[in-house]
């Protein structure tokens, strides 16, 4: 299996909401290193972690939140992909940018994510801090 059939797989769950199939796409050593100052930022470490995280996503946006993957490029073990997401909270401007996705694969799981928004400080607002 290619590292960009693993994000493949990735993408799916993500989009079918399916937490079984996107926990089987991550190691139990993954770290998602999730970018900004805002009360989603910071490092989370192992699936649990990672799923919560993403939960927060949902839960933060009265499940608004919505990813799709427009682009991918592999180089081995890692996946770049371009992506679209939008969201939107009660008295907050709604969330709707472009970024880059990178992925470390490490056989047929993730081991490792870097995000990239293309207006970070607008994410920071629209996320807020706890």
């Amino acid at each position: 299996m290619s590292a960009s059939d693993v994000i493949a797989r990735y993408g799916a769950a993500m989009a079918a909401g399916d937490m079984d199939a996107l926990r089987s796409t991550l190691s139990n050593h993954a770290v998602w290193h999730q970018p900004g100052e805002n009360q989603l930022s910071g490092d989370h470490a192992g699936p649990d972690a990672i799923l919560a995280h993403l939960g927060r996503f949902m839960e933060l946006s009265g499940g608004t939140f919505a990813l799709s993957i427009e682009s991918v490029a592999e180089a081995g073990a890692l996946v770049a992909t371009t992506v679209h997401f939008t969201a939107s909270r009660p008295d907050h401007a709604d969330l709707d940018q472009h970024g880059v996705d990178v992925f470390r694969v490490d056989g047929d799981q993730i081991a490792e994510v870097w995000l990239i928004s293309e207006d970070q400080a607008a994410e920071d607002r629209f996320w807020g801090t706890a």
